[in-house]
């Protein structure tokens, strides 16, 4: 399961208050929506116009992978093209390493998607006459790097992804997870610090798909970068991302780790959104924790020290595991030599249902 990005970070990403309203009369529209509240169907009634994205603000710190989800038309795709400036945004301010990006001229702006953001489409575009070696190593010629440089660059990228042995190989050859492979290959070849995937692996069976998932999550990881993901899959959001974004009808929902999501959802939309999904391992031993205090209280007898131990981070799969292996009912959750907590049935029973703990968790 995936770990929360708790520590304090360098923001690589600050998107404060973005609009993105799209007609002819945006600027009247957003000055309406700002003064009169108008939802997104009376935008359109009276003004004739669409909110793509309404008031984001979130950030994106270093080493993050931060995922965007929600259904066809809810504005995920239109905030990723925001944050590179693929399309301008009507209101806001999105900086990048500290950069407003509106702000930079055409050639301030090519630098900075050449060398600090690479981006993975679900449709890889890749040039169908031009070899994988090539493809990976587009971007970098592009950029005018020399032909021995770029090469000795693209291979790098292409052995990281699993594509050593197809260098010399044309796009038709190649599967879809393969071509995607490709894909993040050339995004990877630039070393960008930061990834922006829109839907990439989206068409794929679901074996390849969840088989490239944690490729993607791993290599991320291991080469230190950032990502952006979106998804309007919340099982792939899970899997991926350190934070999630929900997005409804252009608005950020919550954004929150999966746990916070799945056991303090923001609203009924999002509660409909994680109803299915499995909690096992996904709520951990910190959110379904009864206080050492209480537990004394309500079970005098028990010596807490005498219990199966677990860090806090343990799920609620592995507190089953040690409460069935263990004549005791309960769980010490332990941080720094110390019991901060005890998880009892009650609390597991509670963190299968996804619910955080209450006022009374003992068994």
């Amino acid at each position: 399961m995936n770990t929360a990005v708790n520590a304090p970070s360098e923001i690589l990403v600050d998107c404060k208050s973005v609009w993105k309203v799209f007609g002819s009369r945006a600027p009247a529209a957003v000055k309406a929506i700002s003064e009169r509240g108008l939802s997104k169907k009376q935008v359109l009634q009276e003004f004739n116009c669409v909110v793509g994205v309404a008031d984001a603000t979130l950030q994106v710190r270093r080493g993050e992978i931060f995922c965007i989800m929600g259904l066809s038309g809810s504005g995920k795709s239109t905030l990723i093209r925001l944050l590179n400036r693929l399309i301008e945004p009507s209101v806001g301010q999105i900086t990048v390493k500290g950069k407003e990006i509106a702000k930079l001229n055409a050639a301030e702006l090519r630098d900075m998607r050449a060398r600090n953001i690479g981006m993975v489409f679900q449709s890889v575009a890749l040039l169908p006459h031009r070899t994988v070696l090539e493809n990976a190593g587009f971007g970098l010629e592009v950029r005018g790097v020399a032909k021995e440089e770029r090469n000795k660059v693209a291979r790098a990228a292409l052995e990281k992804v699993g594509l050593a042995d197809w260098t010399g190989r044309y796009p038709p050859e190649l599967s879809g997870g393969m071509q995607q492979r490709v894909g993040l290959a050339r995004a990877l070849a630039a070393d960008p610090e930061i990834i922006l995937m829109d839907e990439p692996f989206s068409a794929l069976d679901p074996l390849i798909r969840r088989q490239l998932q944690d490729e993607f999550r791993q290599l991320t990881k291991s080469l230190g970068k950032s990502a952006v993901f979106i998804t309007h899959d919340l099982e792939e959001a899970i899997r991926i991302g350190d934070r999630i974004a929900i997005m409804k009808d252009g608005v950020i929902v919550q954004i929150g780790t999966a746990e916070d999501i799945v056991t303090k959802p923001a609203d009924d939309y999002v509660s409909d959104f994680v109803a299915g999904i499995s909690r096992i391992h996904l709520v951990k031993a910190h959110s379904v924790m009864a206080p050492v205090s209480e537990f004394k209280s309500a079970q005098p007898h028990c010596d807490v020290n005498a219990l199966p131990r677990t860090s806090p981070e343990a799920d609620i799969g592995a507190l089953i595991d040690l409460t069935t292996q263990s004549d005791h009912d309960a769980v010490a959750v332990v941080e720094n030599g110390s019991v901060v907590g005890v998880v009892t049935i009650r609390g597991l029973l509670r963190g299968v249902a996804g619910k955080p703990a209450g006022e009374l968790v003992v068994a």
